[in-house]
């Protein structure tokens, strides 16, 4: 199944696009302007700190809904999204024994799947937001999940200065780098090879575009394949397109990232 070649090369940072997205939806505008107003206030108050911006978007939308926060309108879509995520790592060799960090773990939309399949102590889930991770910490309760002691942790950076080297055999990445400028997806990208078992992948979803790469605010940004491809090899990665995952019809695309060596 391919994609909608007009899906990929909308531009929806544009004028145009963005005229025509408010006459088709009209009941969109004012919550867009609100996001809008919000964007303004939050990039001054965190002067040009985008995990810091970021955090206080998580903050804003968190305190209304956490399961909005993640990007799911309704709890069937967040059980459904976080059950598409946890099936397609088991169909990609997930295992109980394996080791897997979560980054931007939210909620635990999917987490909560993982958390519950691998063994005791192996799932690690982190995030930027301190209040996303509080609901976290109620979703492990709500699931009776503490025996199987998940590890949630904060983090300020895409360092993973906390872990050791080959730490982990899945690394797991669900809308998160989509919303960031590339600056953030290159320090990953510097530091996430170290903790990768030899064996072991890192897979992160995007919003692609084969056109013009662009943002929408300071929330969504659209990267063409080739760029992040390109981005991981300059460390000395091997990215892969995930063609399984776009068949599936989700938003966004999805990349694995090896270690060359």
């Amino acid at each position: 199944m391919v994609r909608d070649p007009e899906f990929v090369k909308k531009n929806r940072a544009s004028v145009s696009h963005r005229l025509s997205f408010a006459a088709k939806h009209p009941a969109k505008v004012v919550p867009y302007l609100r996001r809008l107003a919000r964007d303004w206030w939050l990039r001054v108050r965190t002067r040009g700190n985008h995990l810091a911006y970021y955090r206080a978007v998580m903050k804003s939308d968190t305190a209304r809904n956490p399961e909005a926060a993640v990007g799911s309108r309704t709890h069937k879509s967040w059980i459904a999204l976080g059950n598409m995520q946890f099936r397609y790592l088991i169909q990609h060799g997930l295992e109980p024994g394996h080791t897997m960090l979560e980054i931007g773990c939210g909620n635990l939309r999917a987490g909560r799947l993982f958390i519950a399949y691998l063994d005791e102590g192996h799932y690690t889930g982190v995030d930027i937001s301190p209040d996303i991770l509080e609901a976290a910490a109620r979703t492990v309760e709500e699931y009776g999940l503490a025996s199987k002691r998940p590890t949630l942790m904060l983090v300020t950076d895409n360092k993973f200065s906390q872990f050791g080297d080959a730490a982990f055999d899945v690394i797991h990445a669900h809308s998160v780098y989509s919303h960031c400028p590339l600056p953030v997806i290159d320090e990953c990208f510097a530091h996430v090879g170290r903790i990768i078992k030899p064996s072991g992948h890192f897979d992160f979803t995007f919003d692609r575009t084969e056109g013009k790469e662009h943002h929408v605010l300071n929330e969504d940004f659209y990267y063409r394949t080739a760029t992040l491809v390109a981005l991981a090899e300059k460390h000395g990665l091997r990215a892969e397109f995930m063609e399984d995952w776009d068949q599936l019809r989700h938003d966004q695309s999805k990349i694995r990232i090896t270690r060359s060596s």
